[in-house]
């Protein structure tokens, strides 16, 4: 009925071919969900590694922002002792006329040559004084006019703040480098001389803390060219990525082509220590790109291939398929033309050959009509004879409910007249269930009340059967009006009869069966709460869970727990999902059966 309410929705399949529908059925169950799905974990799957790349990479510029800023600290820090370092700004308030007095006072400075040996990150230290009188000695220089109108130099002589600035140098061989440089101002009282520290980082040292073998660096100051490159190409360059310099921190997330390849590239902002300075960092990943690209690929190959495999599968079982409706469709036009000789052409076991078959069937049946005919006239009357004589076997055979109840209250008459009153009440409690049973046969629903009532006589039965084995205790809360609830008929007796058969199997005396009915609140509505318990054996953790399992599952060989699962699947067809069915049990302590079932009232 569900099925054939949903194909309502698609009466113009009914107006197209067999080969049309499958075709029509595939796309609409394989390929439009694929479809939609693959796309979704594709873009999901991109944006799970793009993230993934980006984090990585972000967690690399900060290691590089954090290796620079530790090494500029540090050069600062420097710097401050030699600025402050009185001996030198003594020597350099001084004039000089002879060279071997000015040679004696530089070579006595040997904080400059100390700082220079001991410090890996430091490539030179260099003096520039635009005192005419000094001269070119070791690390002190002679600020020339040239000298004098360079950028650094003039920004150095009109502040007192250090800054940092990148300097190309040529090395022994002519090799062209750039250094990152800490350019600050020597102030020198008394004197209109104008001194300029440069302190220059080793460009080496650089690439030996920053140089990574996933990621390419690119490091920049304020609006000057690139002085460190993992590159060597690119030293000298404007950063790939254009910078607001007006930002205090400026910072960039995204992808970009630099070279010939498309780049992860997060560009960040570097604050210095003491300094107005700011320290561009571009860090790349050339390889994540093409790698989430790969898979991504792969994915989609994936799922191309997981579409278009059913579809080869489809369009030939297809042409299979049809080409056996067709011959089907041939046989039967040729017998509806009274062409009753039909070639057996539609092989196999499935309903198609099945279909075929009884055609054939069919037409050897019209083929034999007229012997037929004559001979059912002649068995006409053995027919109708044979007939009644069946009709009154089944009135025979059916067992009319009041004779039952009337043979069994004749039974229990005479086992009371003799005096038997156990027999008697045994015959009389097995007429008031077996009247039970049959009365609600085909019931949907009953009262709380009758169905206790049945599970008193089953309990009083059992008690003739077992004798003091267990005894019974019903707990009803006061406000359940047991004659104004309905619940399903038979329901409780087949778990009483487990707590009984299965619960108390092992005692000897002293068994309990207790059922206790009240009314709980969940969800906003009223419920009825049973609850079936006895203190028999319990079941260990394995055997409980084995339980739950089976009266979930459908199992058509099963021999076991078929009680409990019809209960279980009467209650969720009645009930749907307003309703709880569990088992507790402890080995040594018993078990409990718990029923929650909204309030149904009439």
């Amino acid at each position: 009925m569900i099925s054939g309410h949903i194909f309502t929705k698609f009466e113009f399949l009914k107006k197209t071919k067999i080969k049309r529908q499958l075709y029509f059925i595939y796309i609409l169950s394989i390929v439009f969900p694929m479809a939609i799905i693959g796309s979704i974990l594709v873009i999901n799957t991109s944006n799970l590694l793009t993230n993934y790349h980006r984090d990585l990479l972000e967690s690399d510029n900060l290691r590089v922002r954090t290796i620079l800023f530790e090494i500029t600290t540090q050069i600062y820090n420097i710097s401050e002792d030699l600025v402050l370092d009185e001996n030198l700004r003594q020597m350099l308030r001084r004039s000089y006329y002879v060279r071997p007095n000015f040679e004696k006072q530089a070579s006595e400075i040997t904080l400059l040559d100390s700082y220079r040996y001991n410090h890996a990150e430091i490539d030179d230290i260099e003096i520039y004084i635009d005192n005419l009188s000094f001269m070119e000695y070791k690390q002190f220089h002679i600020a020339d006019k040239k000298m004098r109108n360079v950028e650094w130099f003039q920004k150095a002589s009109s502040q007192s703040s250090a800054f940092w600035y990148p300097m190309l140098s040529v090395d022994n061989y002519g090799n062209e480098y750039w250094n990152l440089c800490l350019v600050r101002k020597i102030p020198l009282k008394n004197t209109s001389s104008n001194a300029v520290l440069v302190i220059k980082i080793s460009n080496n040292y650089l690439k030996t803390r920053i140089s990574s073998e996933e990621y390419a660096a690119m490091v920049s100051v304020d609006d000057k060219p690139v002085f460190y490159s993992s590159d060597t190409e690119l030293y000298g360059k404007e950063q790939p990525i254009p910078i607001d310099h007006e930002k205090n921190y400026f910072q960039y997330m995204g992808t970009e082509k630099i070279g010939n390849k498309y780049c992860f590239v997060n560009m960040s902002t570097l604050r210095m220590y003491q300094s107005d300075s700011k320290i561009y960092v571009l860090t790349m990943n050339d390889q994540a790109y093409s790698s989430i690209r790969k898979i991504v690929f792969i994915c989609l190959l994936i799922i191309i291939l997981a579409i278009l495999i059913p579809g080869l599968i489809i369009h030939f079982f297809t042409l299979y398929f049809t080409s056996r409706v067709l011959t089907l469709r041939q046989a039967m036009h040729q017998a509806s033309n009274e062409d009753y000789e039909i070639i057996d052409s539609v092989s196999g076991q499935d309903e198609l050959s099945e279909a075929f078959s009884d055609l054939e069937v069919m037409v050897q049946k019209i083929k034999q009509k007229d012997a037929e005919m004559y001979e059912s006239r002649i068995n006409e009357k053995e027919l109708i004879t044979a007939q009644q004589a069946m009709e009154f076997k089944m009135l025979a055979s059916q067992i009319n409910p009041h004779f039952l109840y009337n043979a069994l209250e004749s039974i229990r008459m005479k086992a009371f007249t003799v005096g038997d009153r156990e027999v008697a009440t045994a015959i009389k409690l097995l007429g008031k269930s077996m009247r039970y049973v049959l009365e609600n046969i085909g019931t949907s629903f009953t009262t709380l009340g009758k169905e206790l009532e049945h599970v008193e006589t089953y309990l009083a039965i059992q008690k003739l059967r077992f004798g003091e084995k267990f005894n019974s205790d019903f707990q009803i809360s006061p406000e359940i009006d047991l004659s104004q609830i309905y619940i399903l008929p038979l329901l409780l007796q087949p778990i009483v009869e487990n707590a009984i058969l299965h619960g108390l199997e092992e005692k000897e005396s002293g068994g309990l069966i207790k059922i206790c009915i009240y009314k709980k609140e969940e969800g906003g509505m009223d419920n009825i709460c049973i609850e079936i318990s006895d203190n028999g054996c319990g079941m260990t953790t394995q055997e409980l869970y084995n339980l739950t399992q089976d009266i979930e599952i459908r199992d058509s060989g099963r021999t076991k727990s078929i009680g409990l699962y019809n209960i279980n699947q009467r209650l969720k067809l009645s009930y749907g999902q307003g309703y709880s069915f569990k088992i507790l049990s402890e080995t040594g302590e018993g078990t409990l059966v718990q029923m929650m079932i909204p309030v149904k009232n009439r």
